[in-house]
């Protein structure tokens, strides 16, 4: 697998989170506690895992699958979709999500987003910078084939030690940041993708990845 493409098969829900149901259901609080993890522990796997992954928003983005759309490293929309975190409107809080919107959407526009519990267009969530590209429904599965297999096509050991990078420094402060990346480099400068890229470049050929 060279990417991942998160999508719905149903057409006007992508996900709306978490079920609401289960913080009002009878189990103890302990078994509620117990999972509670799922959403963080989703994020962290999205960040590791080494490949691109593409949220493909064919449905309302609403709640923790909010969440799960700021941690994809990609996010393709339909024009008719929703983005938004409603939780306040029945009692919850974006708790868990607070922290990707945080890092993802200018402080206030968060504010306004958890606290109004609001939705947004898709075209305000591109302008916001969360959403790449919005694209009319009657294209969407073709816009995003398309992205798949231009991202598939790049070099899959030069994409993870990207990915890698990006996921390492993200909270570093620039200085642990530049060492960190000064180390990617001089490991990708080791491989045979690069050499194969450069040399394809040179070429003007389609390059052929050895992925070591």
């Amino acid at each position: 697998m060279r990417v991942a493409v998160l999508t719905s098969s149903h057409d006007r829900i992508f996900s709306a989170g978490g079920n609401l149901k289960a913080f009002a259901d009878d189990r103890t609080t302990i078994t509620k506690y117990a999972g509670l993890d799922r959403f963080p522990r989703l994020f962290k796997l999205i960040g590791a895992l080494g490949k691109p992954v593409i949220c493909a928003a064919n449905g309302d983005v609403l709640a923790g699958a909010f969440g799960l759309a700021l941690a994809c490293d990609l996010v393709i929309a339909k024009e008719s979709v929703r983005f938004g975190c409603p939780e306040i409107n029945v009692g919850a809080f974006p708790f868990m999500i607070s922290a990707l919107i945080y890092r993802n959407v200018d402080r206030m526009k968060a504010n306004e987003l958890m606290m109004l519990g609001d939705l947004i267009s898709a075209s305000e969530a591109r302008d916001l910078g969360i959403v790449n590209t919005v694209v009319p429904d009657a294209e969407f599965d073709d816009v995003v084939r398309a992205w798949a297999h231009k991202v598939a096509s790049k070099s899959p050991l030069l994409m993870k030690l990207g990915k890698d990078a990006i996921n390492a420094t993200r909270d570093l402060g620039l200085g642990e940041a530049l060492d960190v990346l000064q180390a990617q480099l001089a490991l990708a400068f080791t491989t045979e993708d690069l050499v194969e890229g450069v040399r394809a470049f040179r070429e003007k050929r389609a390059p052929e990845w050895k992925m070591r």
